[in-house]
């Protein structure tokens, strides 16, 4: 890059010059220093004095990826992103990107010029943390690394870890803040709030506001308290002078959330829209023309703007289906963002009774999650196969290299020791291909899978396979033909059919008979047949009608096999029953859904044909496994073979994060699923349990990838043979959200964040597809020619050139302090 680019701060503290001295030396640095103090401004200087290679520079989110992007195409430079759902100048001098989209090339030996990690701190990311410690371990030698954040309490360890791999690395570090803080005890302020301002939190904003505390960014625990509180504040809080938006602005923003711009009050969380968090509220709020922000905790790491003070509403947040308390270093990110560089000369934190206080806030001591990432280790081994090499050896030498003092473990020793066996239980290998065949019943979703043990169920729950669909089993004949007493007859014909048996009980009495009824022949043989099991007397012919209703009535189910008498008619003097058969017992197939199935289809075939042993050998130890280690885990699921090499599916799920990988191969295994299905289903596997309610049947990746895996639960990639974060619903809701855009949040509660969200997800897998191997299997290529030709046909809305500018009005310094009128 050419040393004319001028970055914003001219004249660096030391410590920045200090770090890009040592990046000059050709040393990796290691960067801790507290939120705003100018960490990014280090990067910047040493890019503005020339690159003689690529720099990637990597964030946490890609809003904050965005928001790089915009900034510094602003000062003209040369650069590029590449998101999950964005890629865009990838040769570009520098990259900025999520570090995920670069683990490919690490694992294949590529690296940039310069590696920067902002928020290095991710390292600790029970979920993400695998993929931040496979770049670092595996970037070669001759990329230079730059790591940042100010929420680590042991740096030097990573530096420490650095030098055993051979680094040339150093601690830099800078305690003092830019703009110092000072900790302000809310409610002792003399202050008198007027009576019409009511509720806890706006009287609490009010005092700030009055004190010249503002702007203020509170921190709620979910999104639906944000926004609570948000339109809360903007009801209560006096207002002397409106903000004026635009009409770009007003479009973005919406109805509702303009309404409370107006008054200079937002929410700020992740179920609104790109465009509405970066396009309208985030500009605002760093251009300091909003009183108060109430923004999300889960969304505090992708924040890109600062307030003269903050307050945390509360000591836990949601993240999916799960409570977290907040963590020391996570309270240090959220107060950090107290004090604006260049506009204040302190921030504050406020002390609000029974809320987390900044002295509860600290670094986060950094340790590696307790996981390997399995489909780099995977993809690890089957590169080193490519080359010949040991593929076993290839994940023990990666091993070696992760942050860890002691070695981690993948049961290596175990599995080589275990190999004979292995051998004889791989249906990939000869010998046990040509033992075992195997029986298999198509499924209600139409998909091939294993016959096990036939299991009980009502004949009511079952469905039957009847002219090439699936029917409830009562609602046709023909299910009744070989099961019951007496004749066929439709029950019902409301709602659905339903047939049972018609059988004959009795007959009304002639005048010189004693009793009110005789019974049939038939239901005297089957009392007969009853009382002599039971050893008891013959039953009398004749009876009167009450003790008949109450003696014998209640012995039908014993006499019809299960059947509930749920009707008498009378013809010509005789009584009839009609018999319900919905609760009698009967035995049938189950499918992975939970389907009581009735003469499905049936096939036989050899194991080689399926593709992996994984099904026959999880079905005999579903549920949790994780007593496994990693290696013999690979080898159940049917990601390597005997001998350790990758199998095709262990390919296949190498190109993936997670779990993803599994379904996607389980799917492309089954030949009968239309790659052009597939390639929208796979919106399900980033879903969650947003759009459940959009589920009008459940797709065949979900069938099929149970079938495969069944019930095996591995932690951060199965969970009851699924990937943990699939959810049914989601491409549904795709193809309506272009049809009835509203309607669909209004009926199920989804904001349009959410369907944004996933729709991102999608197009990223759908990238990630797409950018894959050219790996040699007819199902795979074609599943990248058809992802290929959604993308190409994508025109995103979330380019950043579609951010509309602020009007000259909003760029003017606006008066926090809030007057009240006596």
């Amino acid at each position: 890059m050419e040393s004319t680019l001028n970055p914003d701060i001219l004249i660096p503290d030391l410590w920045q010059q200090d770090a890009v001295r040592h990046l000059k030396a050709g040393r990796d640095v290691v960067v801790h220093a507290p939120t705003g103090s100018g960490k990014t401004f280090i990067f910047e200087l040493f890019a503005s004095q020339g690159l003689r290679k690529q720099a990637v520079f990597t964030v946490p989110t890609r809003a904050l990826a965005n928001d790089k992007l915009r900034e510094w195409q602003e000062k003209g430079w040369d650069v590029g992103i590449c998101t999950g759902d964005v890629v865009d100048n990838p040769e570009a001098r520098i990259l900025v990107a999520t570090l995920e989209t670069q683990k490919g090339a690490f694992l294949s030996g590529k690296g940039p010029g310069l590696l920067v990690i902002d928020e290095y701190q991710m390292l600790a990311d029970p979920v993400r943390g695998v993929n931040y410690e496979l770049a670092l371990a595996m970037a070669p030698r001759q990329t230079q690394i730059l790591l940042m954040s100010g929420s680590v309490a042991n740096p030097q360890d990573l530096v420490s870890w650095f030098k055993r791999l051979g680094r040339d690395a150093v601690l830099l570090g800078h305690t003092q803040r830019s703009v110092p803080q000072e900790e302000v005890f809310i409610e002792q302020l003399k202050i008198k709030v007027p009576s019409k301002i009511r509720g806890y939190w706006p009287r609490i904003v009010t005092k700030a506001l009055v004190a010249n505390f503002g702007p203020l960014l509170i921190f709620a625990p979910h999104r639906s308290a944000a926004e609570v509180l948000a339109k809360q504040l903007s009801k209560q809080l006096p207002v002397d002078e409106h903000l004026l938006l635009t009409q770009e602005q007003q479009q973005l923003a919406g109805r509702s959330l303009s309404r409370l711009l107006k008054n200079r009050i937002a929410f700020h969380h992740s179920g609104l829209s790109y465009l509405q968090r970066a396009g309208v509220i985030e500009p605002l709020a760093k251009a300091g023309q909003l009183r108060v922000v109430v923004a999300t905790m889960g969304l505090a790491s992708g924040i890109n703007f600062s307030m003269r003070s903050v307050a945390v509403a509360d000591t836990e947040y949601r993240v999916g289906h799960r409570i977290h308390r907040i963590r020391p270093d996570e309270l240090l990110q959220m107060f950090g963002r107290a004090g604006r560089r260049g506009c204040d000369t302190r921030g504050y934190t406020l002390v609000v009774p029974d809320k987390p206080r900044a002295h509860m806030a600290s670094a986060l001591k950094l340790r590696r999650v307790n996981q390997v990432d399995w489909p780099s280790l995977v993809g690890v081994m089957a590169a080193a196969h490519d080359k010949g090499k040991d593929p076993l050896s290839a994940a023990r030498n990666l091993t070696n290299r992760l942050f860890s003092e002691q070695l981690v473990s993948l049961g290596l020793q175990r599995f080589i020791a275990r190999k004979e066996k292995n051998r004889l239980m791989d249906p990939n290998h000869g010998s046990a291909r040509e033992q075992r065949t195997i029986e298999e019943f198509k499924n209600k979703k139409g998909i091939w899978e294993r016959k096990k043990a036939a299991v009980k169920t009502r004949l009511g729950e079952a469905l039957l396979y009847f002219n090439g669909a699936w029917v409830p089993a009562l609602s046709v004949e023909k299910t009744l033909r070989v099961a019951g007493e007496g004749q066929i007859c439709l029950l019902k014909k409301v709602d659905a059919k339903l047939y049972g048996r018609e059988v004959p009980l009795a007959r009304w009495s002639k005048e010189e008979e004693k009793k009110d009824i005789v019974l049939t022949k038939w239901l005297r043989k089957k009392l007969i047949q009853i009382s002599t099991k039971r050893k008891g007397r013959s039953p009398s012919k004749f009876w009167y009608y009450d003790p008949f209703e109450r003696i014998i009535l209640p012995k039908i189910p014993a006499m019809t096999g299960g059947g509930k008498l749920v009707e008498i008619v009378e013809r010509s003097g005789t009584l009839f029953g009609r018999i319900d058969y919905s609760d009698a017992v009967l035995f049938a197939n189950k499918d992975a859904q939970g389907n009581f199935l009735l003469g499905a289809p049936k096939r036989e075939r050899t194991v080689e044909d399926i593709g992996s042993f994984a099904a026959h050998v999880l079905e005999q130890e579903s549920g949790d496994m994780g007593g496994l280690s990693p290696t013999q885990a690979w080898f159940r699921l049917g990601l390597i073979d005997w001998k350790g090499t990758p199998t095709r599916r262990g390919r296949i799920f190498s190109y993936f994060n997670y779990g993803e990988g599994l379904a996607v191969a389980s799917a492309l295994e089954e030949p009968s699923y239309e790659i052009s299905e597939l390639v929208f289903d796979l919106a399900n596997l980033r879903a969650g349990h947003r759009f459940g309610a959009f589920e009008s049947f459940s797709s065949k990746l979900g069938s099929i990838c149970q079938a495969t895996y069944g019930n095996a639960t591995f932690q951060g990639y199965l969970e009851k043979g699924l990937p943990p974060d699939y959810g049914e619903g989601a491409a549904e809701v795709l193809v309506r959200f272009e049809v009835q855009q509203g309607k669909i949040e209004q009926e199920a509660g989804l904001l349009a964040g959410d369907v944004e969200r996933v729709q991102l997800e999608w197009i990223s897998l759908l990238r990630r597809v797409v950018h894959g191997p050219d790996f040699h299997w007819d199902r795979w290529r074609e599943l990248q020619a058809e992802a290929e030709k959604i993308l190409l046909s994508h025109d995103s809305k979330e380019s950043p050139e579609s951010i509309p500018p602020l009007s000259p009005v909003q760029s003017q310094k606006f008066e926090h302090r809030l007057r009240l009128i006596k």
